[in-house]
């Protein structure tokens, strides 16, 4: 979540600012370079293929495709082994091989480039995913300015601060450390802790957090926590944790591939043992093992799974949602829970004047009203005070000019306009005029007094409005999943809860930490259920994490979001949760259809070459074609009609 806040600047954060940028390249991954080589190679070779070229031409070009993209999931296969394990890709090789062995080449060499690939967009996912809990980091200052007990200041690694010691933070600056307030007033932006859409007044005896921005007023801070327990330390590891203990997650196939696997080696064995020892020769025996090999292969499993994720995968990313994986998009459809995050996923996340409220003693109309504090605050940099000088904007009144500005951190601003003094500020501090400020408090909004010569004038609420989809999504997403979703929120009781009624939303946990976020979505999954759960912010990366699927949204989500979060609404378009978790099932379904095709095919196909001889051309053309059929039934999800649309 971000705030005019992150872009104030200051010399002592500077430091922090010319940090390297944490993301690991692509290619710098092993499993990434093999995969490109054995792509590369592929496409070289196929139109020599093809076209009928040298043999020994593209023999090499296909024997150089199986060694770079074949040795490393070959290898892993083979320690596998050691552990009594029969991997899925150790099998692949020996198909691919076994294809070569018999002509199949191209064939062969197709499925070596399918599962390097594979591969290395696990390598990638994983890197990055590493990269980003490491960038968290860069959120607290690498340094902070130590108060020593004779008054003087010194700058040190903000990692070397202790237990007691005093800093002194400055206006723009980033807190350095836990702790609290000892001396000074200001307003906080703690949105990438807490997820408050507004900064908070922070004072004498008030808690701060680490990586959390001050803003035009000067703090005395003690530290309460070392750094290495402070509460970003503490979302590193959880989202840490989070990603090490999750379930290990596997395609609906995967979970049978190691009994498949072994029936099949097994199978292929005694095929090839059992007629040499009742005196048959060799050349048949292993003709007839090969072709048992080729028509019995998982190749066309694998591709009953694959088509229909893969192109329900790409279909979403057309209507801006970034799915990670073909196990993501399975695990979208099996989810029946929904946890929201409130800032920046049901709301917009920008602040917005919502009441206008004259007194009736002052005399002025909403526009009156609007425009003189829209004035009183247009030189102020917080904002409540954007919003307001936005609201007039909006309404095209013209902002006469103002003289004797003054600016109170956590109280208010002062200036002269039109030759009288008008006072903006938080009606906390103007004793005896709470009234209209309580009804809209009450309502969930953050009321501002407006005072004219020292007279009440009226009272302003701001919020943070709800998106225009909001609504019909979570209609949509409680239908999905029998139940309706779950609002999960840093922010105060009463907000919470009034954004919650207009979404159609009855059950709330307000003024959350990002714990007690995570905590709330592993006694969900405790319950039973799995849960999807929606944020944007850094203090929504820990539950993202923890849950059965994390959606984030695109536009303003922070990176450790965008990379925890398992898919991507890059347009922020609430409406297409709904949507891509039906698009989701319907891959489901396509899934188990291929499955069942494939079935038919393999089951006739095994026969066939037991109960009788087989020809391995028309073998290879019964297998190519289950493939083939399974692969465009898996297609049709690339159809634009196939998008469930908006709910």
């Amino acid at each position: 979540m971000s705030s005019v806040l992150d872009h104030v600047s200051s010399a002592p954060a500077a430091p922090a600012a010319r940090r390297p940028r944490r993301r690991t390249r692509v290619l710098a991954l092993p499993e990434a370079r093999w995969a490109l080589a054995a792509l590369v190679l592929f496409l070289v070779a196929l139109p020599v293929h093809l076209l009928h070229g040298p043999a020994w031409l593209w023999g090499t070009l296909f024997a150089a495709t199986y060694v770079t993209g074949g040795w490393e999931p070959g290898w892993a296969g083979l320690k596998a082994l050691r552990d009594r394990t029969l991997d899925v890709d150790l099998l692949m090789v020996v198909a691919a091989l076994g294809a070569a062995a018999i002509g199949q080449v191209l064939d062969g060499a197709l499925l070596i480039v399918i599962f390097a690939t594979s591969g290395a967009l696990e390598a990638v996912a994983t890197a990055r995913t590493a990269d980003s809990v490491r960038g968290l980091l860069d959120l607290a200052p690498a340094t902070a300015t130590r108060l020593l007990p004779d008054g003087t200041e010194e700058t040190v690694d903000a990692g070397h601060l202790a237990v007691g010691d005093t800093v002194l933070v400055r206006p723009g600056e980033r807190v350095g450390a836990d702790g609290r307030v000892l001396d000074g007033t200001s307003d906080v932006d703690q949105a990438t802790i807490t997820g408050e859409p507004l900064p908070v007044a922070k004072r004498m005896g008030d808690e701060v957090f680490a990586g959390t921005v001050n803003g035009t007023g000067s703090l005395r801070v003690r530290v309460e926590r070392d750094p290495s327990d402070s509460v970003i330390a503490r979302i590193v590891k959880m989202v840490e944790e989070a990603s090490e203990t999750k379930a290990p997650t596997q395609l609906f196939i995967e979970k049978i591939e190691q009994r498949y696997s072994i029936g099949m080696v097994a199978a292929t064995l005694a095929v090839f043992a059992v007629p040499l020892a009742f005196g048959d020769t060799l050349q048949p025996a292993l003709l007839r093992a090969m072709t048992f090999m080729i028509v019995a292969s998982p190749c066309a499993v694998v591709l009953s799974t694959m088509p229909p994720l893969l192109s329900a995968i790409a279909n979403a990313g057309r209507h801006g949602v970034l799915v990670k994986s073909a196990v993501v998009m399975e695990r979208l459809g099996q989810i029946d829970a929904v946890a929201l995050d409130k800032t920046g996923t049901l709301t917009e996340g920008t602040p917005r004047v919502t009441d206008i409220r004259p007194s009736a003693a002052s005399g002025l109309t909403e526009r009156e009203l609007l425009r003189i504090a829209a004035a009183a605050e247009h030189p102020s940099e917080h904002p409540l005070a954007r919003a307001i000088v936005d609201a007039a904007r909006d309404r095209r009144l013209p902002l006469p000019p103002v003289t004797d500005f003054a600016s109170t951190p956590g109280t208010g601003v002062t200036a002269r306009v039109e030759g009288r003094t008008v006072w903006v500020g938080s009606p906390a501090h103007l004793a005896g005029h709470r009234g209209a400020a309580a009804h809209l408090e009450e309502q969930g909004r953050t009321a501002v007094l407006v005072t004219v010569d020292g007279t009440p004038a009226g009272v302003l609420g701001i919020a943070d409005r709800l998106r225009e989809d909001a609504g019909a999504a979570v209609h949509a997403l409680g239908q999905l999943t029998a139940h309706t979703p779950v609002l999960l929120t840093g922010d105060n009781e009463p907000a919470a809860r009034a954004l919650a009624a207009e979404a159609g939303i009855t059950e709330v946990r307000a003024g959350l930490l990002p714990q007690d976020k995570a905590g709330a979505v592993r006694e969900m999954a405790r319950a039973g259920r799995r849960v999807l759960v929606v944020g944007d912010g850094v203090n929504d990366a820990p539950a993202l994490a923890a849950a059965h699927t994390g959606v984030a949204m695109g536009r303003a989500g922070s990176d450790l979001a965008l990379e925890t979060a398992d898919a991507v609404v890059v347009r922020d378009e609430l409406a297409a949760i709904p949507a891509v978790v039906r698009l989701s099932r319907a891959a489901r379904r396509l899934v188990i259809q291929n499955l069942a095709i494939a079935a038919v095919f393999i089951t006739a196909l095994v026969i066939w070459d037991l109960a009788a001889t087989l020809p391995l051309p028309l073998g290879v053309a019964g297998h190519e074609g289950s493939t083939v059929i399974v692969g465009l039934n898996g297609l049709r999800l690339l159809r634009e009609r196939a998008w469930p649309g908006r709910s």
